[in-house]
């Protein structure tokens, strides 16, 4: 392992706004944070919102920033990628930012019921061949029901057609509440701050000429999730962030 990402994960035990808990704090069990997280670590009430797979942490760290009347929590298993985020929240001294370093898997154990209001999901891997793990299956989607508000909302945003498509066709199956839906979110003129947040890949697919894709829907509901009935082609390159120049 190279020395600047050892020199990472070390940092990364002493900074406050890290939370990496153990597997035996998470397996089976519920995590000490559960239902705490808006008492005891942003000292308020105020929603939380969980970006799953925040890779550096821009996102989360620009969210923040455009709201400070929300808390927001970045989730990922890649330690040397979330060190980013976390040392730029901690150097601009926001107090709404915190990031949490265990797998996606794990999250009832983390989060009570209706403990958080929204997700964000951007740039996963597609998954292309497993159903099983994509975050926007219906695995992922019922897990997430077990601790999303019940109007709690869904936001996937990709460079992925298959990813945008199966997800739109996951969402039309189980009649799903949609707010937004489109394929090409900087060419429909959506009027929204967070359009002006970009992550370093983000930036990149969009220097290739992709167009970025956006479904923001609500996952209403108590009833067993479908997948779509339909055969989607497959995207022609690799959308996977390691295949990209840092």
């Amino acid at each position: 392992m190279a020395k600047n990402k050892l020199a990472k994960f070390a940092e990364m035990e002493t900074l406050e706004n890290v939370f990496q808990p153990t597997h035996e704090e998470v397996f089976r069990t519920d995590y000490k944070l559960k239902g705490k997280w808006g008492e005891q670590i942003f000292g308020n009430d105020h929603p939380i919102v969980l970006e799953v797979g925040c890779g550096k942490g821009e996102y989360s760290v620009g969210l923040g920033e455009l709201y400070p009347e929300k808390n927001f929590i970045g989730l990922d298993i890649k330690g040397a990628r979330m060190w980013t985020g976390a040392k730029t929240a901690k150097e601009k001294g926001m107090k709404n930012v915190v990031f949490l370093r265990t797998h996606a898997e794990e999250l009832e154990s983390i989060f009570a019921p209706g403990e958080v209001s929204e997700i964000w999901i951007t740039f996963p891997d597609p998954q292309m061949a497993k159903a099983r793990k994509r975050l926007t299956g219906t695995r992922f989607l019922s897990l997430y029901r077990k601790f999303l508000k019940e109007d709690g909302l869904i936001h996937l945003k990709t460079d992925s057609p298959f990813l945008y498509q199966y997800t739109a066709e996951l969402v039309k199956a189980n009649h799903l509440p949609v707010n937004v839906n489109t394929d090409d979110l900087y060419g429909v003129g959506l009027d929204d701050k967070i359009l002006g947040i970009k992550t370093f890949y983000e930036r990149q697919w969009l220097s290739r000429g992709k167009t970025i894709k956006y479904i923001q829907f609500s996952l209403a509901g108590s009833f067993q999730l479908m997948e779509p009935e339909i055969d989607i082609e497959k995207d022609d390159y690799h959308s996977e962030t390691q295949f990209m120049t840092r």
